[in-house]
């Protein structure tokens, strides 16, 4: 049960079993690959969505930015969408970490998927129709009365509202997020028995923010303190197996949470009789081999009213909470050269950190959404942002923005290529990774993850099987 594939049926030979069942099922093939161009073609008419950005870049609300670690294919999605749910005040950002053979096929399916079922759930519950600006004008009227009462009343009726507003949105994350994940569970282009994906996901609504956190992937606040210095303020829990409470659930299902002797800071999640898979998280997405033993797709949902003194709101992967803690990620975005360069310059920051804090690992991969909460302070051209981030993705060297020093652990030209060739062929089981306490009250910033999961898939070797054939 260890594995969540069978490489039996690739490359059958001509005159065994498997090439006559092979032809049986060539309608169901056909049938899968009309299913994969009808995907193809919903995609694309998602990618023409006005609003919807989900490739590297900025528009005056939000910038983004991906890069791929030294692992493999990049398995990090993200999406910022203005005018979510065509409602000019809202907007949906999320960022989404695969893990698992197929988990960069699940994690851009929960990028394109979840927003429409979201909005789709929204538009279909006439109790979640929120006029924000009416209820902020009638708030501002009732505050302006003289008398105390009034305004106690004022004040109640307030956190009454915020109240409604939290409890439809928390519904609708909920119905959203499960079925997500029960659309995974019969999905015919991928498997995702042994794959899946972490989603941090908000929906800002005028001064209401709303946020569905599965994984531990992290969202966290830039706001002002009372000496107008810029501070963090951490939004979600990284959902991990050392959480008592999800460690509590997952055994109460029979599922197993320990850390392995060479990495004692990383639990991990695995089958009650077999040492696989190895999660790092204890809620995802998809991963159906351990839904029966405590992992869920249930998300932990949280509410803010902002104000004036919140200035953007970070979701990123944890190949960037893993290197950075969050008051250096609110100090990379205030002092970023630009808004449109904010995402590009905490990817590049945490790049720097691992090569610095952990060099015998390979680097994760990173994924950054910043969402501006004030976009009239933006006084950057767009325009000219995008033509800036684009011409810094064409330099080989990477180059650092201004304003950020380089670290001594990065090289430029020959010798960076030189370093990414040796780090290709290091083992990841070559030294303990360094371990620090973070000191915070979360209990779920501990320790660094260097892949999600351990599974390994068994390999077809067809020597094999024509040995097999040949012998009498």
């Amino acid at each position: 049960m260890g594995s969540c594939l069978s490489f039996e049926s690739r490359n059958p030979l001509p005159n065994s079993p498997l090439g006559v069942r092979k032809r049986k099922n060539s309608k169901k093939r056909n049938s899968g690959s009309r299913s994969s161009s009808f995907d193809s073609k919903r995609e694309d008419l998602l990618h023409r969505i006005p609003g919807r950005m989900f490739l590297n870049g900025s528009s005056e609300m939000a910038s983004i930015f991906t890069q791929q670690g030294k692992k493999g294919t990049n398995q990090d999605a993200m999406i910022v969408w203005e005018n979510f749910g065509s409602r000019s005040d809202t907007v949906f950002c999320g960022v989404f970490d695969g893990h698992g053979p197929y988990g960069h096929l699940v994690a851009k399916r929960v990028r394109d998927c979840l927003p429409l079922k979201l909005s789709s759930h929204w538009e279909g519950n006439s109790k979640s129709e929120i006029n924000v600006n009416s209820e902020s004008t009638s708030l501002l009227a009732a505050v302006d009365e003289d008398e105390e009462e009034e305004e106690g009343r004022a004040s109640n009726d307030e956190r009454d509202k915020n109240l409604d507003i939290f409890q439809d949105l928390k519904e609708l994350f909920l119905k959203a997020f499960k079925v997500m994940d029960r659309e995974l569970k019969f999905h015919t282009n991928f498997d995702s028995f042994c794959s899946g994906t972490t989603a941090v996901t908000l929906i800002k609504q005028g001064q209401h923010l709303v946020i569905g956190n599965v994984g531990d992937s992290r969202a966290v606040l830039g706001t002002r303190d009372k000496n107008n210095s810029i501070t963090a303020v951490q939004l979600t829990v990284d959902l991990k197996p050392n959480l008592p409470k999800e460690a509590e659930r997952i055994r109460k299902c029979r599922g197993r949470v320990f850390a392995l002797h060479d990495e004692p800071e990383v639990s991990r999640v695995w089958l009650p009789n077999n040492d696989s898979p190895g999660l790092a998280m204890a809620r995802a997405f998809g991963d159906f081999c351990l839904k029966d033993f405590g992992l869920i797709s249930i998300p932990e949902i949280t509410y803010r009213c902002l104000n004036d003194k919140d200035e953007f709101v970070v979701l990123a992967t944890d190949g960037v909470w893993d290197v950075l803690s969050n008051e250096e990620v609110v100090n990379v975005v205030s002092s970023a050269p630009s808004r449109a360069l904010a995402a590009r310059s905490l990817v590049e920051k945490a790049v720097r950190a691992w090569r610095y804090k952990y060099p015998t690992s390979k680097v994760d991969d990173c994924a950054v959404v910043c969402l501006f909460l004030d976009v009239n302070l933006n006084n950057v051209s767009t325009a000219n942002s995008k033509k800036k981030v684009a011409s810094m993705t064409k330099n080989e060297d990477h180059s650092f923005p201004a304003g950020l020093d380089s670290s001594g652990t990065t090289r430029k030209g020959s010798e960076e290529r030189k370093e990414e060739s040796e780090d290709e062929d290091e083992d990841d089981g070559e030294e303990e990774m360094e371990f620090e306490e973070s000191g915070m009250e979360w209990s779920a910033l501990e320790g660094v993850a260097r892949v999600n999961t351990l599974l390994t898939l068994p390999r077809f070797d067809p020597g094999k099987d024509q040995r097999k054939d040949a012998a009498p």
